[in-house]
């Protein structure tokens, strides 16, 4: 059964950084893209950023581009996102999934969804 687990989140001040850590189990991880998803209060979830199996694709959105950084060692089944100068609407539940593929890793998630980790960026 697939799995992924969030951590990382954390209270931080406008201008900071968090890395995000998506860990898999339950399936062959480097057979699937994975994606970085958030939600805020009040929204809907929406994608922000995808990684292909091996690493060699990533696209952003672009809230997000230029400051968000997504990496992924498959030899500790775990995704990593690292944030860099944080905004106050960046503050989100982030969730990370797996995607059959590169093109559908945003759109059409397949795993189940994991409780997310809460990043709050305030001052």
């Amino acid at each position: 059964q697939m799995q992924l687990v969030e951590s990382g989140g954390d209270l931080v001040q406008p201008g900071g950084s968090l890395r995000l850590s998506c860990t898999a189990s339950g399936f062959i991880f480097d057979f699937y893209s994975i994606g970085w998803f958030r939600q805020a209060p009040g929204k809907e979830r929406e994608g922000v950023s995808c990684i292909s199996h091996f690493g060699r694709s990533t696209n952003y959105a672009d809230s997000v581009k230029g400051r968000f950084t997504i990496s992924r060692d498959n030899t500790k089944n775990t995704v990593y996102l690292q944030m860099t100068s944080l905004k106050p609407e960046d503050t989100a539940v982030y969730y990370c999934a797996a995607g059959r593929t590169f093109d559908s890793c945003l759109s059409a998630p397949i795993s189940p969804w994991g409780q997310g980790t809460q990043v709050t960026v305030s001052s």
